[in-house]
C-alpha cells in the first residue's frame, strides 16, 4: 500500500476549487485505490487568516475539524508572533532547506504570504519515522509548498505540487516565489495552457509538467431524481416572479474572479431585460459588498447573495438547486487556473460564460459549450448574458453541448485514475 502525505493551505470548510480538489482526490484514493493518506494543513479557512490573526479560523470544537467525510485532518495553528525576519532565521537553519538553494527574495516572499506553521514544521522533523512514498502539495504561492519541500528532503521522496498557476493575473508573476516550483519533482498543470507557461515562462522543463484537470461529481448537478427535489426559485424568488430567469455566479466575490464586473454590468443588462434575478454563491469582499450596496439601489435590480455561512459544503441542497436552475453560469474571472464551477454548470446542462484570458479558453469552446468576453469589460459581459438571456435554443444547445464534454472526460474517478498513473510512475 502507497502512503501519501497531502499538504493544502486550507481544507474544508474553507472553500475554493484548491482544496476541494485535495478532498475528492484523497477520497476516492482511500476508497477505492490502495493508497493510505494523510492530510496536514493550517486551521485557516478564509485568506486572511494565512497571515492575519484577525482572519477566520476553524475552532476545534466544529465538527470538521478533525474530520471531513471520513477523511482524518490535521490541522495545525498558524504561528503570528514573529516577524517576517525572525521566521526567516528559523527557516535558513534548517539542514533540509538548505539544500533547496532558494533566495532569501523567495522565502520571504512566501513566508509574507502565509501560512507559517512552526508546530507542523517541526512536528516534520521530530518524528523519527516518515513513511510516506509521495508528498503532494497545492498552491501556489503559499509558505505550505515549502514545507512540503522540506519533508521531501527529509525522506528522499519525490515532491508533487498542483500549483493552480494564474498566468493571467499580474500578482503572480513576481520572480521570486516562482523559483521554488522550480525544486518539485513534479508539477501538475490544470490545461495546456498553464503548461506552456510554466516551460516556457518559468523555465520548467518539459518532462517534469503533468496535465491533468479539475473533476466534477456529475451525478450531484445532473441528477433530477429524488422526493425532497430542492426548488430554488420557489424558496427565493418573489412569488409573481418565479418564472424570472436567472444567471448565477459561484466564487470568491472579488475583482480577480469577475464578481465585481458583474455587479458593474447589471445596470446595462437591466436596461434591455428587467425579469432577472442575479444570484452570488461564495465568500465576500469588502470591495464586492461596497459595489453591491450601489448596485441593489437602482430600480429593477434583482440579487441574491449567499456566502459559505449560508451553505453546509461544497453539495449544499441550495446551491445545486441553484445550478440545475440557472439560466446562465457566469464566471467572468481572470484567476482560475481552470475553473470547476464550469464543470458543475455543465454537468447540469447550462450554458456558460468565462474570460478570453489565461487557461479559460482552453477550458471553455467559444460559441460550442459556452461564450467568452473581455476581462473586466462590463459592455462585453452585458452583451453576451443579453445574448443568451433571449434565446433559448442557443442555450440549450450550448448546454448540452458542455453536458457531454463533462461526461465523456471530467469524472473525478478519471482525475484519480490519471494521478495514480502519475504517482506510479514516480514511484
Amino acid at each position: 500500500m502507497n502512503k501519501i502525505l497531502y499538504l493544502p493551505t486550507r481544507f474544508f470548510p474553507a472553500i475554493s476549487g484548491a482544496e476541494f480538489y485535495i478532498q475528492r482526490i484523497a477520497e476516492i484514493f482511500t476508497k477505492s485505490f490502495n493508497y493510505e493518506v494523510d492530510i496536514y494543513t493550517s486551521d485557516a479557512i478564509d485568506f486572511k487568516a494565512l497571515k492575519d490573526p484577525k482572519g477566520k479560523i476553524i475552532k476545534r470544537s466544529d465538527k470538521n475539524y478533525y474530520s471531513v467525510n471520513q477523511l482524518q485532518v490535521n490541522r495545525y495553528s498558524i504561528d503570528y508572533s514573529l516577524s517576517i525576519e525572525e521566521q526567516m532565521q528559523f527557516i535558513k537553519k534548517l539542514s533540509y532547506y538548505s539544500k533547496l538553494t532558494l533566495s532569501d527574495a523567495s522565502l520571504r516572499d512566501l513566508l509574507k504570504n502565509g501560512p507559517y506553521l512552526r508546530n507542523l514544521i517541526d512536528y516534520f522533523l521530530e518524528k523519527p519515522n516518515l513513511e510516506y512514498d509521495i508528498v503532494h502539495s497545492t498552491f501556489f504561492p503559499y509558505f505550505n509548498l515549502l514545507i512540503s519541500l522540506i519533508v521531501g528532503k527529509k525522506i528522499n521522496k519525490p515532491v508533487v505540487c498542483t500549483p493552480f498557476f494564474h498566468f493571467s493575473n499580474p500578482r503572480y508573476m513576481n520572480s521570486a516565489p516562482v523559483e521554488v516550483l522550480k525544486k518539485f519533482d513534479l508539477l501538475i498543470a490544470c490545461t495546456n495552457l498553464e503548461k506552456k507557461f510554466l516551460i516556457e515562462n518559468i523555465g520548467i522543463p518539459e518532462k517534469k509538467v503533468k496535465v491533468i484537470s479539475m473533476g466534477v461529481d456529475y451525478e450531484k448537478f445532473n441528477s433530477k431524481k429524488g422526493k425532497d427535489i430542492y426548488c430554488f426559485k420557489e424558496k427565493f424568488f418573489k412569488k409573481n416572479e418565479k418564472r424570472y430567469k436567472m444567471v448565477l455566479f459561484c466564487g470568491y466575490k472579488n475583482y480577480e474572479k469577475g464578481a465585481l464586473s458583474i455587479l458593474k454590468a447589471i445596470p446595462y443588462i437591466i436596461e434591455k431585460y428587467k425579469k432577472l434575478y442575479f444570484v452570488f454563491i461564495g465568500p465576500s469582499t469588502f470591495a464586492f459588498n461596497r459595489e453591491l450596496s450601489k448596485i441593489q439601489k437602482i430600480k429593477n435590480v434583482r440579487i441574491l447573495n449567499f456566502s459559505p455561512d449560508n451553505l453546509t459544503g461544497y453539495f449544499d441542497k441550495k446551491k445545486i438547486a441553484a445550478f440545475k436552475e440557472a439560466d446562465i453560469y457566469l464566471m467572468p474571472s481572470r484567476s482560475d487556473a481552470f475553473g470547476i464551477a464550469f464543470l458543475e454548470a455543465w454537468a447540469a446542462g447550462k450554458p456558460v460564460i468565462g474570460s478570453d484570458i489565461g487557461a479559460t479558453p482552453e477550458v471553455i469552446r467559444n460559441n460550442i459549450d459556452g461564450l467568452l468576453v473581455s476581462f473586466d469589460n462590463h459592455k462585453d459581459i452585458a452583451e453576451k448574458v443579453l445574448t443568451l438571456i433571449k434565446n433559448k435554443k442557443l442555450r440549450r444547445k450550448i448546454g448540452l453541448a458542455g453536458n457531454a464534454k463533462v461526461v465523456e472526460r471530467y469524472s473525478w474517478n478519471q482525475i484519480a485514475k490519471k494521478t495514480d498513473a502519475t504517482y506510479q510512475d514516480l514511484l
